[in-house]
């Protein structure tokens, strides 16, 4: 791609675009930080206070964790509880890996995974074990025949409250954190995680209760229950509990894309995608009853090609996320607040990587470039360690071997913000592409303007380290091709934007600079 193909899209947007001639004017309108998530300071009422609320939700987390966690013990032993634990907690890092993975292009904050995670793992895990065992007990008595009673209650009863359960912690996130969840991704990645903490739970029960059958009629090694049961959960069908969870996410996930006004449409896909996660766990949990060769004709017929599907849906939604990058970027490059080069190198995580590493590179090599450290005061002799006093000069005369620690660990220090300072850009940047699209799709809500207007801000902050790192890095991987491609990290610095007073972002300096007034 060249960058003749930016301005080809460069065409008159539809949605109302802020111009970079009126920076000043724009920039000077900007909320104070505390007022940059646009919510009104609520006093006065314990209960509406943040601190207060999230005390409150760790708080009935970890008494749901305890009360499960002792529920699990009661039924397995502590023996077989600390068995089945250390066995369960093996599929855990892989799975998370794996969704953290697909959220790379806009990743979601940690706190709504482990959140999500901590849902899954005690609140959906409590209601389930409590719900099922008191609908299993409630049927055998109804029936008077426990075998059917156990047999409906796994197919019927624990699809429906279990994904329930978990649904609720992906209505949670849409609900209440409905700025960092924009898509299909988002759904699935949330969706993913609280099944992941639900799977890690039911794990420990199984399989604690499996080594303390071996316990029972003493069998041991690859042929005990213990090891066929982890071999079946945990190595077959890591993704059994996820796979039906996601299904509940991507409808959410359409919800999240859909205009506004299509209220219908953004209620019935998700009551669709968990009416579908109901239906997936029913046969799973159901396959045992179709005959000895029922559970792999379901495993091997319906679940993989499934499994696949989906991740398709995944990873294309994750293509789709950089491609929203390069369509809507341009509009604001054609108004002067990014580089040409800069939504080629925002729609490639390759590029992006590279973009992060060069920055670091560059302003290690800059701070470094002085034997005595950066910013050295005149006058004084190799002895002197900014910081530290006086100190003895190497034999050479050069600088001492504190020094040299001293100065390194800076340079290391400064090369490291520059990259979060890059890291920040591109989560900006994309957060703004994603903004812009949605309004195209008349699923922005009414607050557009202001949203737009903070992520352009926090962009105008960052453009002096990352904008050259990004163009280096388009340059780099072949998205644009200049006639003359410069040496790595980037050949000469980024001139600062002499129109409107060099306003940028340094991560060494204050933390923010008010903007120029005109």
């Amino acid at each position: 791609m060249s960058d003749g193909s930016v301005q080809q899209r460069q065409s008159q947007p539809a949605v109302p675009l802020l111009e970079e001639q009126r920076v000043g004017e724009i920039l000077a309108a900007v909320p104070e930080r505390r007022h940059w998530r646009y919510r009104p300071r609520r006093v006065g009422m314990v209960w509406r206070s943040r601190t207060f609320r999230l005390a409150a939700v760790f708080t009935a987390l970890a008494l749901c964790g305890l009360a499960i966690l002792a529920l699990v013990r009661d039924q397995t032993g502590t023996e077989g509880f600390l068995v089945g634990l250390g066995l369960a907690v093996l599929p855990v890092p892989l799975l998370m890996a794996a969704f953290r993975w697909l959220d790379r292009v806009e990743p979601a904050p940690w706190r709504n995974l482990l959140f999500s995670f901590a849902w899954g793992a005690f609140a959906a895990a409590l209601v389930a074990i409590i719900a099922n065992s008191f609908a299993t007990r409630w049927i055998a008595t109804a029936t008077a025949d426990p075998s059917d009673a156990d047999t409906l209650g796994a197919t019927v009863i624990a699809p429906v409250i279990e994904e329930s359960a978990k649904a609720a912690a992906v209505l949670l996130i849409f609900l209440f954190r409905r700025r960092e969840f924009n898509g299909i991704v988002d759904g699935v990645v949330i969706a993913g995680f609280t099944a992941s903490g639900f799977a890690f739970t039911e794990n420990i029960l199984y399989l604690g209760t499996a080594f303390g059958e071996d316990q029972q009629i003493g069998t041991s090694g690859v042929v005990s229950v213990t090891a066929a049961t982890f071999f079946v959960r945990a190595v077959m069908s890591p993704f059994a509990h996820p796979l039906f969870t996601v299904l509940t996410g991507i409808g959410f996930g359409l919800a999240a894309v859909s205009a506004r006004h299509r209220r219908i449409r953004r209620i019935a896909l998700p009551l669709l995608g968990l009416v579908l996660a109901m239906g997936m766990h029913a046969l799973w949990n159901g396959s045992a009853s179709f005959g000895p060769y029922g559970f792999y004709a379901v495993y091997g017929v319906f679940m993989v090609p499934v499994f696949g599907l989906v991740t398709w849906l995944a990873i294309w939604s994750r293509q789709r996320e950089l491609r929203t990058l390069s369509a809507e970027l341009p509009a604001y490059a054609a108004a002067g607040w990014l580089t040409p080069a800069e939504p080629l190198a925002l729609s490639s995580m390759r590029a992006r990587g590279m973009a992060r590493d060069a920055a670091r590179q560059r302003h290690v090599a800059a701070a470094w470039g002085n034997p005595y450290g950066p910013g050295y005061p005149q006058g004084y002799g190799p002895g002197y360690a900014p910081g530290f006093g006086p100190g003895p000069a190497s034999p050479g005369g050069g600088p001492s071997a504190q020094v040299r620690a001293h100065s390194k660990a800076r340079a290391k220090a400064r090369g490291r913000a520059a990259a979060r300072a890059v890291a920040e850009y591109e989560s900006f940047a994309t957060s703004l592409a994603s903004l812009r699209r949605q309004a195209r799709r008349g699923a922005a809500g009414p607050d557009f303007a202001e949203r737009e207007l903070e992520l352009l801000h926090h962009l105008w902050q960052r453009r002096d380290v990352a904008a050259p790192a990004l163009t280096y890095a388009a340059q780099a991987t072949g998205r644009l091709r200049p006639h003359r491609l410069p040496t790595a990290p980037y050949a000469h610095p980024f001139p600062q934007h002499t129109q409107y007073g060099g306003y940028g972002y340094n991560p060494y300096l204050a933390p923010h600079r008010p903007p120029p007034q005109q």
